[in-house]
């Protein structure tokens, strides 16, 4: 709403400069005699269409055509954008000119030849230009603005992070030493032992050490999950009832580190996964565009899961300051069912 407000008052003053340049002109022009004109009546109908006509094009190109061409990257489509604003433009000034003034006043401002649709519209283009090229220079401002917001935020989340991160690595070694003394004792005797305290090393290293980036590859975030997967199978043992998938090439896509495991560890936390009936389900799709993951899993009863939420409000504020509105997520509680989806695009670079 904040940012609503910002960008009304910003339409606004770019409304006032372009109306105060023009009268600037009449005055340069003609004198006080032309500026004054203005003010008298008749009003100058056809200065008031032009107005409303460029003012329309500002409009739909900052609120449509640039967000939806822009916005993307797609600057062909802006091309074609740009001719269909001004022949939106041409239409708009024909009908209130041509058809709505001319019925009361019953003169064209054009003669019957240059009312046709082609002449008509290549004629009006360069009025038209004003409005586009204001609303595209506009438009660029709020994003670099808005770009500037994204990435001070960021900054700001990462700082927590990378203090939380210092925090909780009060002494780790002392955590570590102990695990590899333990592996080191069984090994022989209990490898199996052994191997399961590596794997819980591991994943303890890879939350301490390793994900304190913003990015990690997909493969370790991958590897990651099944280890945590692992551990939580050696302590249900045979009452858990898990269906784990993974369809697509895992390589070294970049992804925003310890994001996916956000949904995974809700699953055991808060859902009921002994359940024979009705397994819980995890499934990651990786493709060439985007990497998406959906989980389900039954609600414990003892447990209130909440759609909306604070880690939820994070991980949402986390994902725009990175890919914007490039993402998908959602959450979705039916009945005692609660289901999530999250698909991220995989052309950022790091």
């Amino acid at each position: 709403m904040e940012i609503n407000k910002k960008q009304g008052y910003f339409h606004g003053i770019v409304v006032l400069i372009i109306v105060l340049m023009d009268l600037f002109s009449d005055y340069v022009y003609g004198g006080d005699k032309q500026l004054l004109l203005n003010f008298q009546l008749p009003l100058n109908f056809h200065r008031i269409i032009i107005y409303t006509a460029t003012f329309t094009t500002y409009a739909v190109n900052f609120y449509v055509i640039s967000p939806f061409t822009l916005g993307k990257k797609h600057y062909f489509r802006f091309a074609i954008g740009v001719l269909i604003l001004i022949v939106i433009f041409g239409r708009v000034r024909y009908v209130l000119e041509e058809v709505i003034l001319y019925h009361f006043t019953g003169q064209h401002n054009y003669f019957e030849e240059s009312r046709r649709f082609l002449f008509y519209t290549f004629d009006n283009s360069y009025f038209a230009v004003k409005g586009i090229l204001y609303s595209t220079l506009v438009y660029f401002f709020f994003e670099f603005a808005s770009n500037q917001n994204r990435i001070h935020k960021l900054e700001i989340d990462y700082n927590k992070a990378e203090l939380s991160l210092l925090k909780s690595q009060l002494e780790p070694h002392f955590l570590f030493n102990t695990l590899n003394a333990f592996y080191t004792d069984l090994i022989d005797e209990q490898p199996k032992i052994a191997k399961d305290i590596l794997r819980l090393c591991q994943l303890l290293r890879y939350v301490t050490y390793e994900a304190g980036t913003e990015f990690m590859p997909l493969s370790k975030e991958i590897n990651f999950i099944e280890d945590y997967i692992y551990l939580h199978r050696k302590r249900f043992e045979d009452t858990l009832f898990l269906e784990y998938n993974v369809i697509g090439t895992v390589g070294d896509q970049p992804v925003p580190s310890l994001v996916f495991i956000h949904f995974v560890e809700n699953i055991f936390k808060h859902g009921v996964v002994t359940k024979s009936t009705f397994p819980a389900k995890i499934s990651i799709i990786v493709t060439a565009e985007f990497i998406s993951m959906e989980t389900s899993n039954l609600i414990s009863v003892s447990e209130q899961y909440a759609v909306s939420g604070i880690g939820k409000e994070n991980l949402e504020r986390r994902l725009s300051a990175i890919f914007k509105n490039e993402y998908e997520l959602w959450c979705e509680q039916s009945e005692d069912v609660f289901s999530t989806f999250l698909k991220l695009p995989i052309q950022l670079k790091r």
